[in-house]
């Protein structure tokens, strides 16, 4: 086990090292039993022998007739042998016939072979004449019967320990008559988010004091999950040290492991570690790695802080306060007190607070040992081999968890590209797929270089079109319509970029460019652009001259966007007209430079009193229930990578670009 002395928690260690000092945790659980209807997924904890036959009697395996085998001797279409029916079996039925010499009997599939026969003459080789059974074909004893014990045996070994339940395993049980199932248990994780700022989904969010959702309790718990561990989530912890000693206590005393993300770097904020140190034993602080160098390992509770011979000062030795049943007065229930020993002591990893980071390094470093201690094998779909689709330089010496996404040329071969937009922006994690481990010596990864893909989950799977470019309504409900398309509305500059790079698709692109891309033109439409302001228009504004003379706060858009392009161009013009610049025009508004990333932001911004107009489309207005003073029109164009025009999905989005119904009720709009 990797063991780190608190002097070189800012040497970061190997990722061998942070492999090595996690996969040393116990996280394994006691073995329970569940019932068999629940026991799917599960890994057997024991060996489980068979104690009866199955089947526990000699049955017929076809339709026919129950017979001695001695009396067919001899029987063929020429010379038939005749036996005298003295009755029939059914199957679920226990026989009320005796199968003597010249004797047969009708016998159903499945059917219990009746006493005196050894065998099954099957009915098309047969005839029935005035209850004589005419036999036209020789048997020898066995035929067409399945004997006690033939399928599984009493006292054989029917499935071993670390068997993986799947429907057939549940069938093999089902035919012994198991009905409770001997399971290796699943690690309970605790999960805790740390940090003031955060908010539970669904619980009321106060933008204004910066907080946000809390991205990773969910995020991870379901990672935990689908590693076949139980979540436990707690409530997240913030920046106080007593609070946050509580909670990661208590779910060191409930939990196989405690997870927790953010919180984990060396500013003087983050007290985490001291928490670890305190009450546990902090074996790796910091990890060569890019996303998620600052990673905790240790241990949390048991005999580290919790002994009669601690300091006291953290209310562990003789002279604690007893509160929390840790000092010699404390009740002792919980294993702390003097006179009882102290209970083991739980795993723990500290997470990073971005949620990519976050993901990447539970992906690589936890979800392998939850798999692990839950019996159950590394998923074998979990990798898949492409190509990078351009060149990636990387220079910093650690090793690089570069988040990817995936997609299909013309070809159907899978190419790969970085997903850039950084482990602070939640969107990437649905953006990209899985990881690249770039090795520290790398300098770059040549386009047509083959890389492994280690996936996020093995379930994901490539989109079927991955285009760029403008946010837009209209697009959108385009979108809706395609299977499983991935679109990254980066804008109208940055798409064309990529574009250019090779990467995409399609790149949709809105108002006037400067930019010449090779591509192919798919189609397009034009929407209204202008300024969005509060219903009624209290402000009476008539157009961009309002910006420079009045005493108005304007949101802009960011320089990507094509509504950003189309307003430049607005204000050259108003410009020219004036025989000034149009650097001396913006200067005079106030807001200019205040700038947003999505088409309705803007809007938003207005709508929460922040300002007094902002740019958008008149269909944003009307969805907002805003008023909205017209500029101009611009065009909306899709442009294809000519390497892809063949591709499925992106002749059926030309294809989808002829239909005008897309347009409907989005006031502001026209299809070409």
């Amino acid at each position: 086990m990797v063991r780190v002395t608190r002097k070189e928690f800012r040497d970061l260690a190997d990722p061998e090292d942070a492999h090595a000092a996690i996969a040393n945790l116990d996280l394994s659980p006691a073995p329970e039993t569940v019932p068999l209807r629940e026991s799917r997924g599960r890994v057997l904890a024991e060996r489980i022998d068979a104690e009866m036959d199955v089947p526990g009697f000699d049955r017929a395996s076809m339709d026919g007739y129950a017979v001695r085998a001695r009396d067919t001797f001899g029987a063929g279409e020429a010379s038939p042998e005749e036996l005298e029916l003295v009755g029939e079996v059914h199957a679920g039925s226990e026989p009320d016939v005796v199968v003597g010499d010249g004797e047969a009997a009708e016998i159903s599939t499945g059917a219990v072979m009746p006493d005196g026969a050894d065998a099954v003459v099957i009915v098309e080789r047969t005839e029935e004449r005035d209850g004589t059974l005419v036999v036209r074909d020789a048997v020898a004893p066995g035929d067409s019967v399945m004997l006690a014990g033939a399928d599984v045996a009493a006292g054989a070994r029917a499935l071993g320990p670390g068997t993986y339940l799947t429907p057939r395993e549940i069938g093999l049980l089902s035919a012994l008559g198991v009905d409770e199932v001997p399971v290796r248990g699943k690690p309970t994780v605790g999960i805790i988010s740390t940090g003031d700022e955060l908010v539970r989904p669904g619980d009321p969010l106060n933008s204004d004091a910066g907080q946000i959702y809390d991205v990773n309790s969910y995020t991870v718990a379901t990672g935990v999950e689908e590693a076949g561990g139980e979540v436990v989530l707690y409530p997240h912890a913030g920046d106080d040290y007593e609070e946050m000693e509580r909670i990661l206590v208590e779910a060191a005393e409930e939990c196989d492991l405690v997870l927790s993300s953010g919180s984990t770097s060396a500013s003087a904020v983050d007290v985490i570690y001291r928490v670890i140190e305190s009450r546990g034993e902090l074996l790796l602080h910091g990890v060569a790695v890019k996303p998620g160098k600052p990673m905790l390992v240790g241990t949390l509770g048991g005999e580290n802080g919790d002994g009669e011979d601690g300091d006291g000062e953290n209310g562990d030795g003789e002279d604690g306060d007893g509160e929390n049943g840790d000092g010699e007065d404390g009740d002792g229930e919980n294993g702390d007190g003097e006179d009882e020993a102290p209970g083991s002591a739980s795993a723990y990893v500290g997470l990073p607070g971005y949620p990519v980071s976050a993901l990447t390094i539970f992906q690589t470093f936890v979800a392998p040992a939850i798999r692990r201690a839950a019996g159950l094998p590394e998923p074998r779909t979990a990798t898949v081999t492409g190509t990078m689709a351009a060149r990636e330089r990387y220079g910093e010496g650690r090793l690089r968890l570069m988040p990817v996404g995936l997609l299909e040329d013309e070809a159907g071969e899978t190419l790969v590209y970085p997903v850039d937009k950084g482990s602070g922006a939640t969107t990437s994690l649905v953006e990209a797929d899985g990881v690249v481990e770039v090795h520290p010596d790398t300098e770059y990864l040549a386009a047509g270089e083959s890389v492994e893909v280690r996936l996020f989950s093995p379930d994901v799977r490539a989109p079927t079109l991955l285009g760029v470019g403008e946010d837009d309504p209209a697009l959108s409900r385009l979108l809706d319509r395609l299977d499983a398309p991935r679109y990254l509305p980066v804008g109208s500059r940055e798409g064309l970029r990529r574009l250019r790079g090779g990467v995409p698709d399609v790149a949709v692109v809105a108002g006037p460019t400067d930019r010449d891309v090779e591509s192919v033109d798919l189609g397009g439409w034009t929407r209204e652009w202008g300024l969005v302001v509060p219903a009624g228009n209290p402000a009476d504004v008539s157009g961009l001259s309002d910006l420079v003379a009045g005493d108005l706060r304007f949101v802009n858009r960011d320089a990507n966007a094509g509504l950003r392009a189309s307003l430049d161009a607005a204000f050259e013009e108003l410009a020219a007209d004036r025989g000034t610049t149009r650097r001396d025009l913006t200067a005079a508004v106030d807001g200019y430079e205040l700038t947003t990333k999505a088409t309705e932001s803007p809007a938003r911004a207005v709508l929460r009193g922040k300002a007094d107009a902002g740019l958008g489309l008149r269909a944003t207005a009307e969805t907002l229930g805003m008023a909205f003073v017209p500029v101009g029109e611009e065009s909306v164009r899709v442009r294809a990578n000519p390497d892809r025009t063949a591709k499925e999905s992106v002749e059926a989005f030309s294809t989808l670009l002829a239909d005008t119904v897309v347009f409907d009720g989005l006031a502001g709009y026209e299809s070409d």
